[in-house]
C-alpha cells in the first residue's frame, strides 16, 4: 500500500477553502488550467525548488483568496 503524502499548512487551507466552495481539487484545476499533478505537488510541498511552482502558488491563492504564509 503507498504511503500517502503529507500536507502543508498551505495544502490545508487550499483543501478547506474548496471545501467551502464545494469544488473538487479536479474541478479547480480544469477551470484555472492547472496540471492535476502541480496541484498535487503544491498541496503536498513536493518539488517546491521547481521555479514553476511559485507561478502556481500564486495563482491557487489569489484565485482561492488565501494568504500566502510560507516562504517559497
Amino acid at each position: 500500500m503507498a504511503r500517502k503524502q503529507k500536507i502543508t499548512p498551505f495544502g490545508w487551507e487550499v483543501k478547506k477553502r474548496l471545501a467551502e466552495l464545494q469544488m473538487t481539487q479536479t474541478e479547480f484545476c480544469e477551470q484555472e488550467g492547472i496540471p492535476a499533478n502541480r496541484f498535487s505537488e503544491l498541496i503536498s510541498g513536493t518539488n517546491q525548488e521547481a521555479r514553476y511552482m511559485k507561478k502556481y502558488r500564486i495563482i491557487v491563492a489569489e484565485k482561492l483568496g488565501i494568504e500566502i504564509r510560507e516562504v517559497s
